[in-house]
């Protein structure tokens, strides 16, 4: 199988299709940073804002983050030569506005050692006081700690098809470079101004250069956005957490994410997913429209619509539901954005302007009226004749019940009609039960695609929505004996000549059962003139363990871990971490403690098996299994991220310890027994990866564990 490999050397300069925003050189930066935060304490529900600042180009920097000439991955190899033009131009126009361009291609520092840009920044002298640890690779910030790491990229984030990469692989032997690390120097499609620019990948240098200019600034761009971006010495997270005033470029960066992997999704919600994380947990975000005009780049292959799903109601928890959903089915095939109600004001949705960018727009809103300006966001989706999906309360979205809007508050009593065609008029109580059933005249309908034809039970209570205006289609229908049946899903032909689909169901109950699932996934794929697709798995069984890791707290048993799900399995199985050991523990003696329930165990670390443990059937006891080495350094790699994995052979699991008050690892002096005093420990109770099946490959890792971390696995040490 042949395939189109990327050119070595792209020597020809891009025409720039956008217009410099500045004519001057050193004029400020007019920026918009666009940040998440949480609807309200706890909630982990967050609002997508932006806000305005105006940066000095000599009090900020642009960073190039791996931009390398080659890598192992073909496709990531094609991305960066995709976006790099681009990003030149970018780099180009911060350099003549006055900003510091700092060029950073990891390991790559040889091929600049008589370069001036390598030269004048290992002239900078030293800062005075560098931040602890700017020299280390950074897997985590205290911000990210109760976090949920939103991708699984533990296969290294590679998403090539196997034949290319093969070839891709021979291709880079014959030109005697390293197949896993083929990158020598930065891609020439990134100029390095030999007179101004400097070169650097080191966290002490970069943090100097930028003290010695006062530099509070920092725009990162470059790849790989959930790696290098994040953790590098001079990354996002470093420059975060200490005090820089840091965003992301997020068009200008792509991810290492493979869509084989957890979640499951394409390459490129892949890299939306780690944005999100970004802009959450780390810092905010700008595009390169802002320095050089135009719109924002997107790859090519990136063709997902924009699905913007707003929610504002109180009674059916569709602001838990409706983002669990889109994370599971929706992924792979659109760009979903979220957007939720204010908690603490019922008449305001903060970011409801994301939905001007809206290809469809999904709609759970019950009774709100709006500050006219963001109603009428709504009001030119619908009259630019775009899709509408609207589920449950939406029927009533934007009008109270008998009374007008407040004063200085804008409705829309004729909503229901207007954009679904329907005919909301009350519901029959909740305690009476319903069901529902498919249309014998429209099984043909895309929507109906993979619904069995059989009754299945509503949720909650039945709206009485009939009739329909003329132009809808009715695709179920709900049932109560004795009583009318009432339409409970159908599309809507608009007079704007926009398609709408709806259903009254949508309770919390309705999104555990099969057919409703489908039927809201396979109307929106309507409703966005996609076809729907033929299967989709229904996520949430046991069958998800056995798939992907999924997370569970350790110390506790399976069952209750899983919520039940996983009760009664008996494995086999694996549990993994990752755990970061200082420098200041090397030479010191390590005790690694584990209690585990009767079965057999295989206690894996970086890799290697270190030992067999075995806690007889029938034991009332729970075991508790010690190792240890007289230097920490036979264990763990120090100063790094490191794997550990656990494999339960038959039953059994990682229990409550017996003994030890801060289970997990202690770090003892070197010459006293392992029953000293710790002069540090590292806490291992908490949030594990796990996975059902028997896999050995699974004890390690094809790449280096910290470009592996999930920030949610991540074990780091406490002061004894």
């Amino acid at each position: 199988m042949k395939c189109a490999l990327p050119s070595l050397m792209l020597l020809f300069v891009a025409v720039a299709a956008s217009t410099s925003l500045a004519e001057d050189s050193d004029s400020p930066l007019e920026l918009t940073l666009r940040y998440q935060s949480e609807t309200a304490e706890g909630t982990g529900r967050f609002h997508q804002l932006t806000r305005k600042e105006t940066w000095q180009p000599e009090k900020t920097a642009l960073i190039v983050c791996d931009v390398w000439d080659m890598h192992h991955c073909l496709n990531a190899v094609r991305r960066v030569e995709e976006f790099a033009p681009r990003l030149n131009q970018v780099v180009e126009e911060a350099r003549k506005r006055g900003v510091t361009i700092i060029h950073a291609p990891s390991d790559c520092m040889a091929a600049y050692a008589d370069h001036p840009a390598r030269q004048r920044a290992m002239s900078v002298p030293k800062a005075a006081q560098l931040p602890e640890e700017i020299e280390k690779w950074c897997s985590r910030i205290p911000a990210e700690e109760q976090a949920t790491y939103p991708i699984d990229q533990s296969d290294g984030g590679e998403d090539d098809d196997p034949a290319e990469h093969a070839e891709w692989a021979k291709k880079l032997a014959a030109m005697g470079r390293n197949p896993n690390a083929p990158w020598k120097k930065q891609s020439d499609l990134i100029a390095i101004d030999a007179e101004q620019d400097f070169i650097s990948d080191k966290g002490d240098e970069v943090w100097s250069i930028l003290e010695s200019r006062g530099i509070e600034n920092v725009i990162l761009t470059g790849v790989h956005t959930n790696m290098c971006v994040l953790g590098r010495p001079f990354g996002l997270r470093q420059m975060a957490r200490n005090g820089k005033n840091v965003v992301l470029m997020r068009d200008m960066t792509d991810t290492m994410y493979n869509p084989q992997r957890w979640p499951y999704v394409s390459h490129f919600t892949g890299t939306d997913l780690i944005v999100s994380h970004i802009e959450k947990y780390v810092a905010p975000t700008i595009t390169s429209a802002q320095l050089i005009g135009g719109s924002q780049f997107v790859f090519v292959k990136d063709k997902r619509p924009h699905l913007v799903v707003v929610m504002a109601e109180a009674e059916y928890r569709t602001d838990e539901t409706l983002p669990e959903f889109a994370a599971k089915y929706l992924g792979k095939d659109f760009r979903v954005s979220l957007v939720h109600d204010n908690e603490e004001d019922r008449n305001d949705i903060p970011g409801i302007d994301v939905v001007k960018d809206a290809d469809v727009l999904l709609v759970s809103i019950r009774r709100r009226t709006l500050p006219p300006e963001q109603l009428q966001v709504i009001r030119d989706h619908v009259a630019a004749g775009k899709p509408v999906v609207g589920i449950r309360t939406a029927s009533h979205a934007f009008h109270l019940r008998n009374e007008p809007a407040p004063e200085g508050l804008a409705d829309w009593p004729e909503w229901d009609a207007e954009v679904f065609g329907g005919n909301y008029h009350n519901h029959y109580g909740n305690k009476i039960k319903s069901t529902v059933r498919l249309n014998q005249e429209q099984l043909d309908h895309p929507i109906l695609t993979g619904i069995p034809n059989r009754e299945f039970p509503q949720g909650w209570s039945l709206y009485r929505t009939s009739p329909l205006k003329e132009g809808t289609t009715p695709l179920m229908f709900g049932l109560i004996e004795g009583k009318p049946e009432e339409p409970a899903a159908w599309t809507f032909k608009r007079a704007d000549g926009g398609r709408s689909f709806y259903t009254s169901l949508g309770n919390v109950d309705d999104f555990k059962h099969p057919s409703f699932i489908r039927l809201l996934v396979n109307g929106i794929y309507w409703a966005a003139g996609m076809q729907p697709p033929e299967e989709i798995t229904i996520a949430g069984t046991v069958e998800d363990y056995r798939r992907h890791w999924m997370p569970l707290e350790v110390p506790g048993t399976w069952a209750d871990g899983s919520g039940g799900v996983l009760t009664g399995d008996e494995g086999p199985a694996w549990y993994r971490c990752m755990v970061r050991i200082p420098e200041k523990f090397a030479g010191h003696a390590v005790k690694l403690a584990f209690g585990f329930r009767p079965g057999r165990y295989e206690i894996w670390i970086n890799g290697k098996i270190i030992g067999q443990p075995e806690v007889e059937a029938g034991s009332t006891d729970i075991g508790l299994i010690t190792t240890g080495t007289s230097d920490v350094a036979g264990l763990f790699e120090v100063g790094e991220v490191n794997l550990i994995a656990i494999r339960v052979l038959d039953g059994g699991s990682i229990a409550d310890w017996p003994e030890d008050p801060t289970p997990g690892i202690a770090f003892v002096r070197t010459g006293q027994t392992f029953r000293g005093p710790a002069v540090g420990r590292i806490s291992l109770a908490g949030t594990w990866q796990f996975r059902l099946g028997n896999d050995p490959s699974w004890g390690t890792l094809p790449l280096p564990p910290k470009f592996a971390a999930s920030t949610d696995s991540l074990f780091e040490p406490t002061t004894n």
